[in-house]
């Protein structure tokens, strides 16, 4: 793609930066195909800013003396006249930072608005910056070896008699959204896992993510069966189930549905693991908001933290309104009965909602950050993170296409990942010893997942 076609004003001189926390600066405003850089050159702060244009959620424009001048609409004078103003642009991003530019010359400042609009909202995945950024001192070799399927099966050498490492999902022919290899039960062969993935919804049959070594319990999770209104039966669904808990008494079933949503779906094809069908297993249902709910409990937060009123009590009850402090609770107090069935009352738990790849991998993240000392330090939490959200199939690229500010129209966007980390910052700030990372990585990782979600996100051929 040429990006210089929507690029009519390259740079501009003598552009104000206002930002908060920062004194205003003066220099130059530069704009690419991917990003937008303001350099100050006055010599005592020579500051840089330098923005990702995929990181821009909103903008909003502001024009001085457009109509002041008469027949500012005819033709003469018109270049003069467009010179002769200026005007504000103000740049809402979506990691919540919000700038300023004072931008001189109304002409320069309405084609900058223009290029940040159209470049900020490329649709084609292969324009954004990860396919354009080639450093020459960046190798592959160097990354961190966080989490795999091989590497996470090796580490757990206890399960290996009743779990096996299967490669039914090869080229992805099977499930689109989960890796090539997965950990299934042993007695279970590929034929059965193909016949049992085309009872779940998108092909998520239920797999191994967490083995407990204290008492050889597991985590499985997978999307919702499709028993539909006709009630249907998988019989290689329900030999895949019976092999997970083969040797217990029960399972749990954890479904981030509430029982009506449950029902309901079930006129759309989807469903629930009847009891019938299912003997040895008992079903928990735990609503847990997602979708446009939750990207409108963001957004009336990040309203509620913008209100200058600067009064506490109407401050606190707009806090209680977006309702995302119930929604950090509902997901850690679910976290907690996962960890409690698994820990303490020794029983193997499946979890799934509907799709399988926003609640589900919430809560089945922090039940294991509750259980698994390894997931609370460093190198333990971001393998976490590789394993239960980049290979288990988390949409990043469409929950992070807009945040808070955005006009656009609501679609498929939604702030799990964002409800992990300050779940996450939750438990930091209760237990500050217990966890090897600080505030400052969650940090690192929201910001990350708002300007580049491609880079989180697996690319998968299907």
């Amino acid at each position: 793609m040429e990006f210089a076609e929507h690029i009519k004003t390259a740079n501009v001189e003598d552009v104000v930066l206002r930002q908060p926390l920062h004194p205003p600066s003066r220099g130059t405003l530069c704009i690419t195909g991917h990003h937008l850089l303001f350099s100050d050159r006055e010599e005592s702060s020579s500051r840089q800013v330098l923005l990702l244009l995929r990181n821009i959620d909103a903008i909003e424009k502001s024009v001085e003396n457009l109509l002041g001048y008469p027949g500012f609409f005819s033709n003469a004078g018109h270049s003069e006249r467009m010179s002769g103003s200026s005007g504000t642009i103000t740049i809402k991003c979506k990691d919540l930072r919000v700038l300023q530019l004072d931008i001189p010359g109304m002409e320069q400042c309405l084609n900058i608005a223009h290029s940040i609009e159209t470049l900020s909202c490329l649709d084609s995945v292969s324009d954004t910056y990860p396919f354009f950024y080639r450093p020459t001192d960046l190798s592959l070799e160097d990354q961190w070896d966080l989490s795999s399927p091989e590497k996470h099966y090796s580490q757990m050498k206890e399960l290996h008699e009743r779990w096996r490492l299967s490669s039914v999902n090869r080229d992805y022919l099977v499930c689109a959204s989960y890796p090539p290899a997965v950990i299934v039960p042993h007695s279970i062969d590929d034929d059965t896992l193909k016949k049992a993935a085309k009872f779940r919804q998108g092909g998520r049959f239920p797999i191994l993510c967490y083995y407990h070594r204290k008492n050889g319990m597991v985590i499985v999770r997978s999307s919702q069966p499709l028993t539909g209104a006709n009630r249907k039966r998988c019989k290689e669904d329900e030999l895949l189930l019976q092999a997970v808990i083969d040797g217990s008494d029960k399972g749990y079933i954890i479904d981030t549905r509430s029982s009506q949503q449950a029902q309901q779906a079930r006129m759309t094809g989807g469903g629930f693991e009847s009891k019938s069908c299912y003997s040895r297993w008992k079903r928990l249902h735990r609503q847990m908001e997602r979708g446009k709910s939750l990207q409108e409990s963001l957004i009336k937060l990040v309203e509620a933290c913008g209100d200058e009123s600067h009064n506490m009590d109407r401050w606190l009850s707009k806090l209680e309104n977006s309702k995302w402090l119930s929604h950090v609770q509902t997901a850690l107090s679910t976290a907690g009965l996962l960890a409690e069935c698994v820990e303490r009352d020794g029983h193997s738990v499946l979890v799934h909602g509907s799709e399988g790849t926003d609640c589900s991998l919430l809560i089945s993240t922090l039940a294991q950050l509750i259980m698994d000392p390894h997931c609370r330090t460093m190198e333990g939490f971001l393998a976490l993170l590789e394993r239960e959200w980049v290979q288990a199939g988390h949409p990043f690229q469409h929950r992070c296409a807009h945040s808070a500010y955005s006009h656009a129209r609501l679609q498929q966007e939604s702030p799990v990942f964002l409800l992990l980390l300050d779940c996450v910052w939750q438990l930091w700030r209760q237990f500050p010893l217990a966890l090897g990372f600080s505030e400052a990585l969650l940090l690192r990782l929201a910001s990350q997942t708002r300007r580049r979600p491609n880079t989180l996100k697996r690319f998968r051929r299907k």
